[in-house]
Parts: C-alpha cells; sequence; structure tokens
C-alpha cells in the first residue's frame, strides 16, 4: 500500500476532492478526459490507506467487463487488490446465487444464452414469422421493458410515448411476443441475462434480513458511468445503499448516449436534489484534448444545452479543428482518406486515428476509399462491410444470377433481388437491427446506380451491367486491407465512446444522418447533440468533421448539421470535390496504363488495361497460373474463381511479383489469399 501523501501527490485539486470527501455522499460531474478512473481508484486506495475504508468491504460497479478490469487493474497497483470492482449484472449474479436458497428454497435457475431461441420460439407460439434481424430487435424491446419495468401487458399503452417501434409488427403483437418469451423461459426452467437485476431486486427487496447482510458485507460503495443507470440498475442501488450515507457517483450527463436502452441521466443531474448534504465535485481539467479541441467541445455543449462542465484543457496547444464541407459522400471519403495518410506522414502511427459515423451503413464508402489509399484499417464493434451476413447473401445471388444472364441489367437485378430478400424503398420505422440491415442493402443497391452512373459518364451511352456490376463488387471486397490491430480505427460514435486517438475524423455531420432524420422529438435530437459532444471529445490533437451536400455529386441539397452552428472557426470553403481521378466507383485504377483511357469494370481496373489493349504478359505464363487453379478447385472442391479470378491471374502475369510484398500488391490478392497460395505462385513465375 501506498503512503496516503503519495496516493495525493499526482491529483488536481479537484481530483484531491473526490479522494478525500468522506462522511456524506458525494457526486462527481467528471467531463471527458478528465481523469475520473483515476480520481475513482485513488479514492478507493486513499480510503484503505487511511482506514476509512475497508478494502474487502468496498463494491465499485460499472457497465462493461472491459471497464470492471481496468478498475481492478489500477487498483491492485495501488496496492488495494481485496476491493470489489465488478460490473451491475456481476455483483448482482454474484448476490443472487449465494442469497437464493436460503430466500427461495431452491437454486437460482440457470441464466440461459439462447435468448435468440427463445423469442423465436415466443414468435412460432403467435404463429409469428420474424426474420433473424426483427428477432435481434424484439430482445432489444424484452430488454427495455424489464430495465424500464414495463410488464408485456402494459407494453402496447406506454410503447408509443416512449418511440418504441419494431419494424413489422405493430405494439400489441410485440407485448404478446413479450409474454409468450417469459412463458418460454418459465417452461425451460431459465432465466435470462437482463433477469439477474430483477431477480437482485426481487431477493433483495422482499427479504430484508438479506439485504441488511449485503449491505453490511459493502458498505462502502463507488459507481461508474452513473449517467447510463436505467431505473433497474437505480434501484438494485437503493438496495446497496439503504440508509447508508457513504457511496459516490460519477458520470457525464453530456455522454449519455444509450436512452434507447433505458438509460437516463436524470439519476446523476437529480443525485443532489435527493441528498442535498451531498459533496458535488466537477472534473474540469481535460487532459485528453488540445485547447482547440475543448474550445470546440465547450461550444457544442453550451449550443445544445448538454448541462456538462465546461471543460479546460490542460494539453500543449494545437491546430484547430477544421470543418470541411464536401461535394458528394465519395469526395468525403476520398478527403478522409488523403487526410488519414497527410497524418501519418506527419508521424501519426495508423492505430492513433479514427473515422467515427453515426451508423454502420457509412462505413462501405470509407472502407473502399481508405484501402484505395492503402490505409490499414480495423472496423470496431462490427465485420466490414462486405462481411456482413446480408450483403453476402445478396452478392452470393447476383454472382449466380449474373452467371445464367451476365448482360441482364445491373441496377434492374440488384433491385430485384433485394426484393425477394424482403427489401423496400421505404426504410423502416424506428432503430435497431432491422433498420440496420435495410441500411446495409440500400448501400447495395447505391452501389449499383453508381456503377451505371459511372459507365453512362464514361460510355455516354448504355447501362451497367449484371456481370460488371459482380465484378465491381468483387474487386472492391477483395481490394479492401484485411483487417489491421495496427490500422485506422472505423467505428460508430456509440462504439467509440470511452476510447481515445491522435486524430479523428467525424463523418457524415450534415442533416439527416447527425442527427438522424428518425430524432424527432427534443429528447432524441438532445441524444443526437451528446453522441456529437462524444464524437469530439475523442480527438486529443487533430479533428475533422466533414459533411456532404449530396450521395453523388452534381448539385444536391443536403443541409450541415445543426450541431454545426457557430461553431467553424473560419467562413467555410467551397465544398470539396475530390475530382476524376478520385472519384471512380471502384477502390482500383480508374485509367487504362496502356491507352490511358477510362476503365469501365471490375476486372478491367483489376487489370489497369482494357480488355482489347494488348496485354504484357507472356500467354504460357498465364495458361501455367491457370492450369494451377483448375487443379487446386478440383482438389479443393470449389469453384475456380474462389482461388483467383481471371483478371487476377491475369495481373499477377502481368506484374510477375517475385516475392510475397510484390505479390500482396496486386489487387484481388489480399493477405489471406497471399498466404495460402504465394509459394505456388512465386514458384510457377519463377520457373520461366
Amino acid at each position: 500500500m501506498a503512503e496516503t501523501s503519495d496516493l495525493l501527490a499526482g491529483l488536481d485539486p479537484e481530483q484531491q476532492q473526490v479522494a478525500t470527501s468522506f462522511g456524506a455522499p458525494v457526486v462527481v460531474i467528471a467531463g471527458a478526459g478528465t481523469g475520473k478512473t483515476r480520481a475513482l481508484t485513488h479514492r478507493i486506495a486513499y480510503g484503505v490507506a487511511t482506514g476509512t475504508y475497508t478494502a474487502n468491504a468496498v463494491l465499485a460497479v460499472t457497465f462493461t467487463t472491459r471497464a470492471a478490469g481496468e478498475l481492478r487493474s489500477r487498483l491492485r497497483g495501488l496496492g488495494v487488490p481485496a476491493v470489489q470492482a465488478r460490473t451491475f449484472h456481476s455483483a448482482a449474479l454474484r448476490q443472487a446465487q449465494y442469497f437464493w436458497p436460503r430466500a427461495y428454497g431452491s437454486q437460482l435457475p440457470a441464466v440461459s444464452d439462447e435468448r435468440m431461441g427463445m423469442v423465436a420460439e415466443a414468435a412460432r407460439r403467435l404463429r409469428l414469422s420474424p426474420d433473424s434481424s426483427t428477432l435481434r430487435d424484439l430482445l432489444t424491446e424484452v430488454s427495455w421493458a424489464k430495465v424500464t419495468n414495463v410488464t408485456p401487458a402494459d407494453y402496447a399503452e406506454l410503447a408509443e410515448p416512449a418511440g418504441r417501434e419494431v419494424s413489422g409488427l405493430d405494439a400489441a403483437q410485440v407485448g404478446r411476443v413479450l409474454g409468450r418469451y417469459e412463458q418460454v423461459k418459465s417452461d425451460r426452467g431459465v432465466i435470462d441475462f437482463d433477469d439477474i437485476l430483477l431477480c437482485a431486486v426481487a431477493l433483495l427487496g422482499e427479504h430484508a434480513d438479506i439485504a441488511e447482510e449485503v449491505r453490511a458485507t459493502y458498505r462502502h460503495l463507488v459507481v461508474d458511468e452513473y449517467q447510463d443507470v436505467n431505473p433497474v440498475q437505480q434501484t438494485l442501488l437503493d438496495h446497496w445503499w439503504g440508509t447508508g450515507r457513504d457511496h459516490c457517483v460519477v458520470g457525464d450527463p453530456a455522454q449519455t448516449i444509450h436512452s434507447f436502452a433505458g438509460a437516463t441521466p436524470a439519476y446523476l443531474t437529480g443525485f443532489s436534489g435527493r441528498f442535498p448534504d451531498a459533496t458535488v465535485v466537477r472534473l474540469v481539467r481535460d487532459y485528453r484534448s488540445t485547447p482547440q479541441v475543448v474550445e470546440l467541445a465547450n461550444k457544442v455543449a453550451r449550443n445544445t444545452r448538454l448541462g456538462t462542465v465546461v471543460l479546460e484543457s490542460q494539453c500543449e496547444p494545437g491546430p484547430a479543428p477544421r470543418v470541411l464541407p464536401c461535394a458528394s459522400e465519395y469526395d468525403e471519403a476520398t478527403a478522409v482518406a488523403r487526410w488519414l495518410v497527410e497524418q501519418h506522414e506527419a508521424g501519426v502511427p495508423w492505430r492513433e486515428q479514427a473515422v467515427l459515423y453515426r451508423v454502420h451503413a457509412q462505413s462501405p464508402l470509407f472502407e473502399s476509399a481508405l484501402a484505395q489509399a492503402g490505409v490499414p484499417f480495423t472496423v470496431r464493434g462490427g465485420e466490414g462491410f462486405y462481411d456482413r451476413p446480408e450483403v453476402r447473401q445478396v452478392i452470393g445471388t447476383l454472382t449466380e444470377r449474373s452467371r445464367r444472364d451476365p448482360g441482364e441489367g445491373a441496377v434492374d437485378a440488384c433491385r430485384d433481388v433485394l426484393g425477394r430478400v424482403g427489401w423496400t424503398e421505404q426504410p423502416p420505422s424506428g432503430q435497431g437491427r432491422v433498420r440496420e440491415r435495410w441500411e446495409s442493402l440500400a448501400a447495395v443497391l447505391a452501389l449499383a446506380e453508381d456503377v451505371a452512373a459511372s459507365t453512362l459518364a464514361a460510355a455516354g451511352e448504355g447501362t451497367a451491367t449484371l456481370g460488371a456490376f459482380v465484378e465491381e463488387l468483387t474487386a472492391r471486397a477483395q481490394a479492401e486491407h484485411p483487417l489491421s490491430s495496427d490500422g485506422v480505427t472505423l467505428s460508430t460514435l456509440h462504439a467509440a465512446k470511452g476510447l481515445e486517438w491522435s486524430a479523428v475524423a467525424l463523418v457524415g455531420v450534415q442533416e439527416g444522418t447527425l442527427p438522424l432524420s428518425l430524432a424527432a422529438g427534443p429528447e432524441q435530437v438532445a441524444e443526437e447533440a451528446r453522441l456529437f459532444y462524444v464524437g469530439i471529445t475523442r480527438a486529443k490533437r487533430q479533428l475533422l468533421i466533414c459533411w456532404s451536400r449530396s450521395r453523388r455529386g452534381g448539385g444536391g441539397n443536403r443541409q450541415p448539421s445543426r450541431f454545426l452552428d457557430g461553431i467553424a472557426a473560419r467562413p467555410a470553403p467551397a465544398p470539396v470535390r475530390a475530382g476524376k481521378r478520385a472519384k471512380p466507383t471502384s477502390a482500383l485504377s480508374a485509367t487504362c496504363r496502356v491507352c490511358g483511357k477510362p476503365l469501365h469494370t471490375g476486372a478491367e481496373r483489376k487489370l489497369r488495361r482494357h480488355a482489347d489493349c494488348p496485354p504484357g504478359y507472356d500467354e504460357d505464363t498465364y495458361t501455367r497460373l491457370v492450369a494451377w487453379r483448375l487443379a487446386l478447385s478440383k482438389e479443393r472442391s470449389v469453384p475456380a474463381y474462389v482461388i483467383f479470378t481471371d483478371a487476377t491471374l491475369m495481373a499477377i502475369a502481368e506484374d510477375r511479383p517475385t516475392d510475397t510484398a510484390g505479390l500482396l500488391a496486386i489487387p484481388g490478392v489480399g493477405k489471406v489469399k497471399c498466404e495460402q497460395y504465394a509459394d505456388d505462385v512465386l514458384s510457377i513465375l519463377a520457373a520461366e
């Protein structure tokens, strides 16, 4: 255990106040980057060192296993490993499992991880057949109803005022599914993840002696991220607190971004009203971001009335955040990729950069633009666009269809295939997995339309064929770099919470996207403003904010987000256009390396020449590569194109790489295929 003076030595005055305030409830309003975890852990360590706390009588609760692990790690470093740092669910489950036999004469039912199967069975019992996306949205409603104390019988009445919707089902149907879901669990003799908190609440509420025993065990409570507490969690905290006075809560009302899941900042903002003698501490010294980034964050917080602290940067000055209007989404993606490269050339590691967006469907353009620019990346909290199940399904169907009729129009074929999997022009109401699936499929159609527009612009006539579109999709998917742990992070704003990067590009900051067009009421718009604030405060030094006037360019009537009103450091420049070479529909070359004219298909771009321009490879080499591919495809019982497409083999034969680095540089190869086939391919080439 460190000396008490050492425990306070590295803290600023406000953090010291958090660490040394005992005897009454404490509420800490902790701005982004102000060192709240440091203050919390030093409070616990200081309390133990001074005898105010008993280490094994401290319970620190937070929301994620990652955050709980970080608390435990820091506490061990401060010499107090006996402190319990757990998530709400972990602490509740431990107590319920221990006391349930004493209270009810039986073991706590097992926690089932088959929630999807149980909600599907509940729907079947009602003769409903929702798809997997709708089932996920139903599970979201199961969780919301439980954490907000809404019973299945009351769901239909309370769902609409709360803005709850499940696409394809009315509120009464959802309520009935929720009721049947409870019956399915009862029939199986299990509980689910959300029931853990409800069981703990019931246990402590119905058995005062057990509640007193729990409170006697954990006399000192610390709650992190208190702005995200929901009604059931607050009820559980009330049971844990009892009439005790030794609890400390920490949070930031400007970072409540999970209201859709039942979280509310009201408990944080109302804490001092509930406990009039509570010590209120405001952590305002920002150790993360430059004064320029902090100034922008403060402006947004003030303009949108987020009710958080006014931050004071403790960092060295840096460049002013830049607001960049772009003519189209393609120009925006290209400009962001170029900016990331510039940051890297200036010494910022790839892993210290991020692109943050509102919804997953915004990622494919940035994935392609980064791949085209040679920027490694990783998609946080999800797979890349072309790895999403719904996208893989549609591409597979389009591929099979193109084999039968490659000359079919790409857009018409795409619309037909999307229609067969239930996609419509009208987006589903509400948010959730159904909406995300719709947006992903809409992005596939947008790609088909863009390829068609590119074909018309290049040739002056005609339309893109399905065969060409499938080649384009294949080229895009293969051109994407393998996800890299040392790459730029692509992330939604929700998934970026709690993280930080040296350079952040905040994209799609226009009306309809941020805030979402679905954000109709004041509370929903306020949630969108908090997301924007969270995005800004992820940046340590460099911040680029982008928006686009249209999807494709050529005009457009999009407007910058209302959240940008009054925050630009200087008048906005003319919209950025990437120019002809920077705005191709493919992640590959846009002009023929033989004649210099535009390329029209994915196969041509992979070859970097027109099909009728003279090839630069030896036919015998290409023939040997084809023979090798055929033999391997038969051996593995897979189609030949799965190994390499004809266009990729032609490109290999033309470039004739002599090592794995050269092979990896060829579009369509990629890291995985390079690892699998490099020895064979290089041996064939070396035999010449």
